[in-house]
């Protein structure tokens, strides 16, 4: 099997400055040129007079004195609020700088209702990037910057969104290979621009806190985009020159640590001309008008000379422990990743679970690694291995199939460090595939994601990017074995948060994740997250809903419901539009947006499609079309949104994806329900030793009682407590009352039974207590369902001959087993009952019914 190689960055600065305008390429949450990761450090230089020089920009020899200034200060970019000339592109070109092209046009003016005005701007992006097109010094371009939020109002947000995709399509076509942008701003925060190839915000807070707060935000809305903060900065004029400098110190410290892959403090200089004036009241430069460098110049130049990133408070040692098994294709970009970590404490485990290829072999060539060979034991327990066998304070893991970012374990470390939760996890991203199909299957839905609570909590936080403090996960015991392939992350999480901790979320602690490359192997996976699912409704069956489908309280990133939504998200504008900060809030996502996607749906679909085939009619089979019409409309809506690689980008890829969407969901359900159905088929028999009680049936109520009593103080919890034990001993499933119903145990016999047990405690003074039981024999869901819907479709199809006999057949025999399920499951709670009791020392007692009138 040839290996899935991918080279993304050895070094943060192995080149020198003077070969620092290579093309820069955006690669998930950061920029790259070449192999080289680049943090753009730079000032925004402008806008100056029209005059001078004729271009809005000083004469050429004071622009090369001011870039040899940058040289000083450590920056390798600067923004312009124009068009540059082209002899600036060479100046900066020569003095290893890249330029952020400016192109400013009618932003402030109802530009859309005017078809000349918004030709008059399509030519002047034209004409700005044939201007600036192919030069090396050229870092992206800026469609726009900061578009009035009374104008995106006026418009609304989907109308000027869909504008600006026009100019960054006009930059492509003329400029293929460069970057494009949009500085956007919090008043328009919810305007979407997610056809950009980075997001751009221009950002004033003066509050660390609050920046801090909004970066997390700002990653949210990137996505999987680099996050480039395109101003940010601070009046010397009326903060002083030492607030000036040491605030923007700590809003590069915090930008830095929080992995913004680009800072551009505004402004280079206190030379500001705007709206035809020469802006003298304010002053946000780091050098003054004659250019002499302000304390802030001293304070940006420590971050922006060095390229290491902000020193962390500690360095804890992390333990990177990676499972694998039959990762042959993988195992070498894995390795080679984790090796090329700029984190100076961490030592890599590797727990060989049983491989049958050269997983073992190629782990064994890498120095520094402690490779552990086992036969194949699955995936919680190899990682239970791994952290038996490493040491770190932190122990992190990835996966075999993954890349991991160089400063993964920095930003990771960070957030620990500055939330104190137990747990942190990042996104993963597909990398650019190198086959059409494996570049469907990346874009499809289905692989691994994370679940935000808010954009710095999460709900569940995928295994191949996770870390936990030790101590954490020797409290709650590890990972449990029962999850072979998949599901030991789902439910690491909730038994975590079932114990009151919190789990964070680093958004630049990024790893590449290697998706399925065939649509065998996706099929497989899609599988192996059905068992999974059913799996964790035995272990946590009130995060499930009736149809067995998890409620996550969160919103799952990278989902269905990223593709495809029914409910339109919501905007806070402030009073007249007048918010500062104008935020756009997705509602929770509701079960109808997956509906169409279910496995019940789909069913219903076709039995509706198949009634009207007999039936017959136009009319019939087209209402009977409806729902899959839907649902495969749904599917291709989904399709044409998903990002994909070029190769795939055509009709094929689009309707592969859409193919691979509908699959998915089926799927999993399929085998979700398969895997329930054999758990709850799992319980072991009861085998008496002696004849029980009668059970005394109450067949009006369909329950028996019990009763028993005691002088030595028990109350109702030995009984419960210790018929749980039994039962669950025998694999019965059952549920635990949580506050909200009216039972105490809940014992499902089978696909066709449960029994609803309630105990009370009648305190007859001193020690003296009488426990009284009461269980109630119920169909399950599942029985009533099949039951109601055969009856059901046999009264609808009167006119169908036989079937309605066929079908109502079949309702009595599932009553019928029903029935025997219910008796059977009784008889066994009788008995377990009467043994728990009898263990607990409890005596029999009269039902109350029994007893004499007065009772003392």
């Amino acid at each position: 099997m040839s290996g899935r190689v991918m080279d993304m960055s050895p070094s943060r600065s192995a080149q020198p400055r003077s070969q620092g305008t290579e093309r820069l390429e955006a690669r998930g949450k950061f920029l790259f040129a070449g192999a080289e990761k680049v943090h753009l450090k730079g000032v925004t230089y402008g806008p100056f007079d029209p005059g001078g020089s004729g271009y809005g920009f000083p004469d050429p020899e004071r622009v090369d004195r001011d870039l040899v200034l940058m040289n000083e200060l450590g920056a390798n970019t600067l923004r312009t609020f124009s068009v540059p000339p082209r002899w600036l592109l060479d100046l900066a070109a020569r003095r290893g700088l890249r330029v952020l092209v400016g192109i400013p046009w009618a932003e402030h003016v109802c530009f859309l209702d005017s078809p000349e005005l918004t030709r008059s701007i399509r030519r002047t992006v034209e004409q700005a990037v044939q201007g600036c097109a192919d030069h090396p010094a050229v870092a992206a371009y800026l469609v726009g910057n900061e578009i009035p939020p009374d104008i995106v109002r006026w418009y609304g947000p989907k109308r000027i969104a869909a504008f600006l995709r026009e100019l960054v399509d006009v930059v492509r076509q003329r400029h293929p290979e460069a970057l494009v942008g949009y500085a956007n701003f919090p008043s328009t925060e919810y305007l979407e621009t997610d056809f950009t190839d980075f997001l751009a915000f221009n950002v004033y807070l003066h509050r660390e806190a609050d920046l801090r707060r909004y970066l997390y935000r700002l990653h949210t809305l990137a996505g999987d985009r680099p996050l480039v903060l395109t101003e940010f900065g601070i009046d010397s004029n009326r903060e002083g020159l030492e607030t000036q400098a040491a605030t923007l110190s700590w809003q590069l410290q915090t930008a830095l640590t929080m992995g913004v892959a680009g800072t551009l403090a505004f402004s280079f200089t206190d030379e500001w001309f705007a709206g035809g004036y020469d802006i003298r009241d304010w002053a946000f430069g780091l050098v003054d008008r004659e250019r002499r460098p302000k304390p802030a110049f001293q304070a940006v130049q420590r971050w922006y000379a060095t390229d290491e990133l902000p020193p962390l408070l500690d360095y804890p040692k992390v333990s990177v422990v990676v499972c694998a098994y039959n990762a042959e294709s993988t195992m070498n970009a894995c390795l080679a990743s984790l090796q090329r970590l700029r984190y100076p404490a961490y030592e890599m485990v590797v727990v060989n679970d049983g491989s049958t290829d050269r997983t073992g072999e190629i782990a064994d060539q890498y120095e520094g690694v402690q490779v552990i060979h086992q036969a194949n034991q699955g995936l919680s327990a190899a990682r239970n291995v791994g952290i038996a066998n490493s040491h770190g304070d932190i122990v992190a893991f990835t996966d075999s199939d993954c890349v991991v970012d160089p400063d993964w374990l920095y930003y990771l470390v960070a957030t620990f460090l500055a939330s104190g939760l137990p747990a942190v996890g990042g996104p993963n991203l597909p990398p650019p595939e190198d086959s059409f199909v494996a570049s469907c299957v990346a874009a499809s839905p289905g692989g691994p994601l994370h679940v935000l609570l808010d954009d710095q909590e999460a709900e569940h936080i995928p295994g191949c990017n996770m870390a936990f403090r030790r101590e954490v996960l020797e409290e709650i015991g590890g990972f449990d074995p029962i999850y072979r392939a998949a599901g030991d992350d789902v439910d690491l999480c909730w038994r975590l948060q079932d114990r009151g901790y919190r789990i964070g979320f680093s958004p630049a602690a990024m790893v590449w994740h290697f998706r399925r490359n065939t649509v065998q192997s996706y099929i497989g996976q899609q599988r192996g997250y059905g068992k999974a699912e059913a799996l964790l409704y035995f272990r946590h069956p009130y995060r499930f809903n009736a149809l067995l489908y998890s409620r996550w309280r969160g919103r799952i990133y990278g989902g269905i419901s990223s593709l495809f939504s029914w409910r339109r998200p919501l905007i806070y504008g402030g009073v007249f539009g007048r918010g500062l900060f104008q935020t756009l809030y997705q509602r929770p996502v509701s079960f109808l947006t997956y509906l169409p996607f279910t496995f019940e749906w789909n069913l219903a679909a076709a039995a509706l499609l198949l009634w009207a085939l007999v039936r017959g009619g136009w009319a019939w089979a087209g209402l009977a079309l409806a729902p899959l019409v839907l649902t495969w409309g749904c599917c291709v809506g989904s399709a044409l949104r998903a990002r994909v690689d070029a190769r795939a980008d055509d009709v094929r890829g689009r309707l592969l994806i859409a193919l691979l969407t509908y699959l998915g969901p089926l799927l999993r359900c399929v085998e979700r329900y398969r895997w329930w159905a054999r758990g709850l088929s799992a319980a072991e028999p009861v085998k008496l030793t002696r004849s029980p009680r009668a059970l005394g049936m109450s067949w009006r109520q369909c329950a028996f009682s019990l009763s028993f009593w005691t002088d030595n103080g028990l109350e109702k919890e030995a009984i419960l407590h210790g018929l749980r034990e039994a039962v669950t001993a025998r694999k019965y499933f059952v549920l635990v009352d949580q506050g909200w119903s009216d039972w105490d145990l809940e014992v499902h016999g089978g696909l066709w039974s449960r029994a609803r047990i309630k105990v009370a405690t009648e305190n007859h003074g001193g020690e003296r207590r009488v426990l009284r039981i009461k269980c109630a024999l119920r169909g399950s869901r599942f029985a009533s369902l099949c039951t109601v819907g055969a009856v059901t479709i046999a009264v609808l199809g009167v006119k169908l001959g036989f079937l309605p006999l066929v079908l109502t057949g079949a309702a009595v025999v599932m009553a019928v087993a029903m029935v025997r399920e219910c008796l059977s499951l009784g008889r066994m709670l009788h008995a377990t009952l009467q043994t728990v009791a009898r263990r607990a020392r409890l005596h029999h007692a009269r039902r109350l019914q029994d007893q004499p009138a007065e009772v003392q």
